[in-house]
């Protein structure tokens, strides 16, 4: 399920991007749907790894038997959006740059799995040392 999103991530990096990406899976490992972070490429703040792949999924009758898979911790916009619909678990792929929402999810009861990816920190590591103003703006700092 990594492997989707950390495609989705590279995908995002390619267009010039911030490299996060996501993906919505049913328990049983049926794709709901795949995104990444387009902030830059559609100036847009509001489409976040997360979002992207939960749009993309369409409307479910419930998402409780569903796993959210991103390359990076969730921020609390996209926490906030776990909580609001009652995503059944989380699985990150790192959280060393960020830890965003993950204590606030625990707290809300949702299972959440940090896989502490090499991959994943290494690519977004590359990116911020790059790209420093696009990280902090991505993540709400000046």
């Amino acid at each position: 399920m990594l492997e989707i999103a950390i495609e989705e991530a590279r995908i995002g990096l390619s267009e010039g991007g911030i490299p996060i990406g996501a993906a919505l899976f049913r328990r049983d490992g049926t794709l709901l749907g795949r995104g990444h972070n387009r902030r830059v490429q559609e100036n847009d703040p509001s489409v976040h790894g997360e979002t992207d792949a939960f749009r993309k999924a369409g409307r479910q009758r419930s998402y409780r038997d569903t796993i959210m898979v991103t390359t990076l911790a969730p921020c609390w916009y996209c926490s906030g959006l776990i909580i609001q619909f009652g995503i059944g678990a989380v699985v990150v792929g790192e959280s060393r740059t960020f830890s965003g929402g993950l204590d606030w999810l625990r707290e809300r009861g949702i299972e959440v799995i940090d896989l502490n990816s090499d991959v994943c920190r290494r690519m977004l590591a590359e990116f911020i040392t790059a790209h420093p103003e696009l990280w902090h703006e991505d993540i709400g700092q000046p």
